[in-house]
């Protein structure tokens, strides 16, 4: 089956995001990125737990290990999804985020030859996952901190490698309307929604986050089945991409699992209210005391090992 073209003009995130972090994944990478200066006093306890784990370029060696919660934690023994695989492609490589859990590695390259195989998409495009050893990042997310997140655009892989300059500039396709209300009917097309079931079919899937105006589009237009809708959760941004979490694996005992999501569908008053004036036009907020960042106190304490393991 030859998948429809879906590129086209892409819209900017929403400005406003809750503070669980949408990350800004259209923002352009830099083909030559910079090494971030050495901090002064990398050991004072004040100091932001992302900017330590945001210098290390490598992961730790040794076995897989999760410590703590998506928001809040990090991971030993990541291991790198390629670059470039038989089925999908990596985005924005100067971020180098494009690491993750093995059992995330083996899903998404799983899930690309899949929905591949089954001519729903020609290839994934995966943005960002988590850094090498997982923990808070400098910029964009709040989670994808233990290496069990990931963010698929919702445009196709096209039929060539992409360049250095390709993987860095290149905007995915926003298919939500300009009001924030629907879809755009000139982007959204039924492989959008088979790739999203396929993907919310797996059993090792968690959620899947998507803007709530996809959900919309998929509660109206799915037919049959309506299980797999469960797990498909609307959220700020999710636009142009979606972000899938899996749950944690099996002996993680470390791990902090995430609450089940609620019985349902999902598409009643729940869905309703992310088209609410509160949350499509919210008041401003009275200026106040900024959030203060994640110190490593505040992570599992196995994270500092983690963080200084060669």
């Amino acid at each position: 089956m030859a998948v429809s073209p879906l590129y086209g003009r892409c819209w900017l995130a929403l400005a406003a995001v809750l503070a669980t972090g949408v990350a800004h994944a259209q923002e352009r990478g830099s083909q030559e990125p910079k090494t971030l200066p050495a901090l002064a006093h990398p050991e004072d306890p004040a100091t932001p737990a992302k900017e330590l784990f945001g210098r290390v370029r490598v992961a730790s060696a040794g076995p897989t290990h999760t410590f703590g919660f998506y928001s809040r934690g990090c991971m030993a023994g990541a291991k790198a999804l390629p670059i470039d695989g038989d089925a999908w492609q990596v985005m924005r490589l100067s971020r180098n985020r494009n690491w993750g859990q093995p059992a995330m590695i083996s899903f998404l390259e799983s899930l690309a030859r899949k929905a591949r195989g089954q001519n729903i998409w020609p290839g994934l495009l995966v943005g960002d996952m988590a850094q090498p050893r997982g923990g808070p990042m400098i910029t964009g997310h709040a989670s994808h901190q233990i290496g069990l997140d990931a963010d698929v655009w919702l445009t196709p892989m096209p039929g060539h490698t992409l360049t250095r300059a390709e993987r860095e500039e290149t905007s995915a396709t926003n298919l939500v309307r300009e009001d924030w209300l629907d879809v755009d009917p000139q982007k959204w097309r039924p492989e959008h929604m088979a790739l999203l079931k396929l993907a919310a079919s797996q059993p090792q899937v968690e959620r899947i986050f998507v803007n709530p105006a996809i959900k919309k589009a998929i509660c109206r237009d799915v037919q049959g089945d309506r299980k797999w809708l469960n797990k498909i959760r609307p959220m700020y941004g999710h636009n142009y991409h979606f972000h899938i979490r899996l749950a944690c694996p099996a002996g993680e005992a470390s791990c902090r699992a995430q609450d089940p999501v609620p019985a349902g569908d999902g598409c009643d008053s729940t869905l309703a209210w992310w088209f609410s004036d509160e949350v499509l036009h919210p008041k401003p907020k009275p200026p106040g005391k900024k959030p203060q960042p994640i110190t490593m106190a505040q992570l599992p304490n196995e994270c500092r090992a983690v963080l200084n393991a060669p």
